[in-house]
């Protein structure tokens, strides 16, 4: 017991203060779980790595004393930095596992707006697809977020067709890249990160930036690709293999994904002639599956779905009016998204 009263109603108050300052900090790191998956997944590709990336991330956060984590001014920042350290990790090892994978490896495909609050830029709401299956019409309902600069952030930074041009990067360009020019993290931090020089940085981050400056020059308008899959989907659905041919690009590659857990085709298919016959043959050896509709980060896709489960997701790469990529998901540890389209970005 003291003799002082006032000493022990100061201690009350700094006792609250620091448990206040504790309790805001707890709830921006949690808060900050949503953006670092944005991250991690632009990084890695897959939620699921990216959710493992940001389960190691926490882990090393919880891992120090309260006194060091109070140490830190930034806890924001830790994490990012943090974040990037384990997928430029994980990145070391993920040329290794694709050569183990079976058949070719996709990007996982995403709803639209599946990270609409993920990178702290104005949130969009999940766009909707809505189709006429009786005559093969297409029509895709997009909301546009306020500035059209946060969509393309939003959307087209997990665009598959992004992401395959990010996956033939090198793990420190692909990390430089994401983190400075879509999370806007400085140079000097990210030369912390990837153990380059912050000059060396900004060349890795130059690098891969003319790469996706090369893949969004040849990118059409979101109706424009509408309008292509909506002809796509008429001839497939009427059967009609000269319109699907037509629809095609001469030189245009079909890959199929299903990690060797269901069956898919091991190899890309090539030739306008031979994927729309390939395209063919599967809607006639599988007269039940229902082909829908669906809004994905790409522009309007496919939803496969046989029995009542969504079985597969299908994205097209539209280039001159035309489609030059087919790409097919079926791995069902990549449709994990797809499972509850209510929701627009992870919990």
């Amino acid at each position: 017991m003291t003799d002082d009263p006032g000493r022990t109603a100061g201690h009350g108050t700094d006792d609250r203060a620091r448990d206040d300052r504790a309790r805001d900090d707890l709830a921006d790191v949690v808060d900050e779980r949503r953006r670092l998956l944005a991250l991690a997944y632009r990084m890695l590709g897959t939620t699921g790595d990216a959710e493992d990336a940001v389960q190691e991330t926490y882990v090393r956060w919880y891992r120090m004393s309260d006194a060091e984590r109070a140490a830190i001014a930034n806890p924001q920042g830790w994490l990012t930095r943090v974040a990037g350290r384990v997928c430029l990790d994980l990145l070391g090892t993920a040329r290794a596992r694709r050569e183990r994978y079976v058949g070719p490896w996709l990007p996982e495909p995403l709803p639209a707006g599946f990270f609409a609050a993920g990178t702290g830029a104005a949130a969009t709401s999940a766009a909707t697809a809505s189709a006429g299956v009786g005559d093969g019409s297409v029509t895709a309902q997009t909301d546009v977020a306020a500035d059209p600069l946060d969509r393309v952030t939003l959307d087209e930074a997990v665009s598959s067709a992004l992401l395959v041009v990010l996956e033939a990067m090198t793990p420190p360009e692909r990390v430089s890249f994401v983190l400075h020019d879509v999370f806007a993290v400085p140079f000097p931090e990210i030369a912390e990160i990837v153990g380059r020089s912050p000059a060396a940085v900004r060349q890795l981050a130059t690098s891969a930036r003319r790469r996706v400056a090369a893949e969004r020059s040849r990118r059409v308008s979101r109706a424009e690709h509408d309008a292509v899959v909506a002809a796509f989907a008429a001839a497939a659905q009427a059967g009609d293999l000269a319109a699907l041919t037509r629809v095609l690009d001469p030189d245009v590659m079909l890959r199929s994904d299903g990690g060797g857990v269901v069956s898919a085709a091991r190899k890309p298919v090539l030739g306008a002639e031979n994927v729309a016959r390939f395209l063919l043959g599967l809607l006639a050896k599988n007269p039940s599956d229902r082909i829908e509709p669906r809004a994905t980060t790409d522009g309007t896709g496919f939803a496969v779905v046989r029995g009542g489960s969504l079985i597969g997701i299908v994205n097209l790469n539209v280039v001159a009016g035309r489609v030059v990529d087919v790409w097919i998901v079926m791995n069902p540890e990549k449709l994990g998204a797809w499972l509850d389209c209510g929701r627009s970005a992870p919990r």
